[in-house]
């Protein structure tokens, strides 16, 4: 039998590559999105024909019901989310109702209509903030260092809450910063190659940016997507760190992307106060040994190929659209 998922923010990012990746292993794909007056499909243009859309909102547990009722699925990929960290400061309430209370509203919408469905809830590495080891793993302890890192927090808790509570399948991939050419150009990792294309193309002088010793654990979109199907296969339900075990700095972003179309970053990258969070989290790093052996994870994608990879997709779509 055809195995059926729902994806909840499938226009995003991720979204988009996991919608791909199970369309090619023959599932009927449905995706929860919110009502917009102007659909936001850009990430699922090229497969949007293959997807059944059910109308939906995380803050309402009738629409959730319904969307589970229709879609009747064998696996729920709770993907979306209020996911911009410097929005969350600006939004708490909003980052709070969506990222947190919402998670509970998707688990109780598949514990009321199909209790024996496989649920993924996408986990953040801000969840460590301000951390208390490193490299972080699945028992390191919790700091978050934002509305959106709390938040990320609370719906982890209470995906195992209901693991443990009502015997449900539920995981949770605790993910670190994973990229791609879809990444909304807000992002750190867009803003930057974007600039790039756009001061090499003449159209941009520079780029304001804010704290570049922070450091990060990057990884490819399309590679960590993988983990996530990986985890509704197994056996037990179990959490997972799904990371690189690489750190690079924020600099270091900067410079291979400025490289990568021949440009001197120094002489267009201006420090903005503006853009440095009033809390900073200063390191990620993970630690996926776990995902490794046993899920049998595997990168595809190194930081530099990445990078470059994202700044050729940006000169393309700026030479394309102007």
């Amino acid at each position: 039998m055809t195995k059926r998922a729902l994806i909840t923010g499938i226009t995003g990012q991720d979204g988009s590559y996991l919608a791909e990746l199970l369309l090619s292993k023959g599932y009927k794909v449905y995706g929860l999105k919110r009502r917009t007056s102007v659909p936001i499909m850009e990430n699922i243009q090229q497969i949007k024909n293959e997807i059944e859309f059910i109308d939906g909102d995380l803050q309402d547990l009738s629409s959730l019901i319904r969307a589970v009722q229709v879609a009747a699925p064998d696996e729920v990929y709770n993907l979306a989310a209020q996911s911009f960290v410097a929005t969350s400061w600006e939004q708490p309430v909003l980052t709070a109702q969506a990222t947190a209370v919402g998670v509970t509203n998707m688990l109780e919408a598949v514990r009321i209509v199909k209790p024996d469905a496989r649920f993924y809830q996408a986990s953040s590495s801000e969840m460590f903030g301000k951390v208390v080891e490193t490299p972080q793993k699945e028992t390191t302890p919790f700091y978050p260092r934002s509305p959106y890192g709390v938040a990320k927090v609370y719906g982890h808790w209470i995906t195992i809450n209901y693991r443990e509570s009502f015997d449900m399948f539920a995981c949770s991939g605790i993910l670190f910063n994973h990229e791609s050419p879809r990444r909304g150009v807000e992002f750190v990792t867009r803003k930057v190659t974007d600039a790039a294309a756009r001061i090499k193309l003449g159209l941009q002088n520079e780029l304001r940016m804010g704290n570049l010793d922070a450091k990060r654990d990057w990884g490819f979109a399309g590679d960590y997507v993988k983990a996530m199907w990986l985890m509704l296969q197994q056996d037990k339900p179990d959490d997972y760190v799904i990371s690189t075990g690489e750190t690079h700095t924020v600099e270091e972003l900067v410079e291979i992307a400025f490289n990568h179309v021949g440009l001197n970053w120094r002489d267009y990258v201006v420090i903005d106060p503006k853009f440095v969070r009033p809390a900073e989290v200063d390191l990620l790093l993970g630690d996926c040994t776990k995902a490794k052996e046993q899920l049998g994870w595997e990168l595809e994608v190194g930081f530099e190929q990445l990078v470059k990879m994202m700044v050729d997709s940006d000169m393309e779509k700026i030479k394309k659209n102007g």
